[in-house]
C-alpha cells in the first residue's frame, strides 16, 4: 500500500459509525469476488454466506460464475437489488471505477477492504453521499461487533483476556 493521503470531504469512520453502518445494512455485494479459497475475498463470502450473519450476500466478477453455489454478476448495474455495501477487493488503482458504479446504482456504503486505499475514490463517494470504509475487513469489522472475533476466524464462546 502506498503512504495515506488525506481525503478532501473524508475522514475514517469511528468503530461506532462502523458498527452502524453493518448494522443499518441488509445487503452486500462483493466486487471482485474469487472461487479461489485462497483469496481472500472467497475466505470473506464464506463467512459472509455462514450462519454468522444475516445480509444477503451478492457476488460480482466478470470473469466468475457461480461461487460457493452462489451466482456471480458481471457488475453491480446487473444485480438483482441495490445493495447497501459495496464491499470492494481490487487493486487500488481500481477503486474510482468501482466507486462511480456504486455511486451510480444507489448503494449506501462503500468498502475498500484492507490494504486499498484510494483518495479519489473515496471523494467522489463521499461527494455523492455514501459512507466510506478504507482499508477495514468487513469480516473482521463484523466480527469484531457482533461477537465472533477469534484468530482462527470464528467465535471461542471465550470473552477473557487471561492466559488459560
Amino acid at each position: 500500500m502506498t503512504e495515506r493521503s488525506a481525503v478532501a470531504g473524508w475522514t475514517p469512520p469511528s468503530p461506532n459509525q462502523r458498527r452502524a453502518m453493518l448494522e443499518h445494512s441488509s445487503s452486500v455485494a462483493i466486487v471482485g469476488a474469487s472461487s479461489n479459497p485462497a483469496r481472500a475475498s472467497n475466505f470473506v463470502i464464506t463467512y459472509l454466506l455462514s450462519s454468522s450473519t444475516d445480509l444477503d450476500v451478492y457476488l460480482v466478477n466478470p470473469r466468475e460464475e457461480e461461487i460457493l453455489g452462489q451466482p456471480v454478476f458481471n457488475d453491480l448495474s446487473d444485480l438483482p437489488v441495490v445493495p447497501d455495501i459495496v464491499d470492494v477487493f481490487r487493486r487500488s488503482e481500481d477503486l474510482p471505477a468501482v466507486a462511480e458504479e456504486a455511486v451510480g446504482i444507489g448503494a449506501s456504503v462503500f468498502w475498500a477492504q484492507l490494504a486499498l486505499w484510494s483518495p479519489p475514490a473515496a471523494s467522489l463517494a463521499a461527494a455523492a453521499g455514501l459512507d466510506v470504509v478504507m482499508d477495514r475487513c468487513l469480516k473482521i469489522e463484523h466480527a469484531r461487533f457482533h461477537g465472533g472475533l477469534h484468530l482462527a476466524g470464528f467465535d471461542t464462546g471465550v470473552i477473557s483476556a487471561r492466559r488459560h
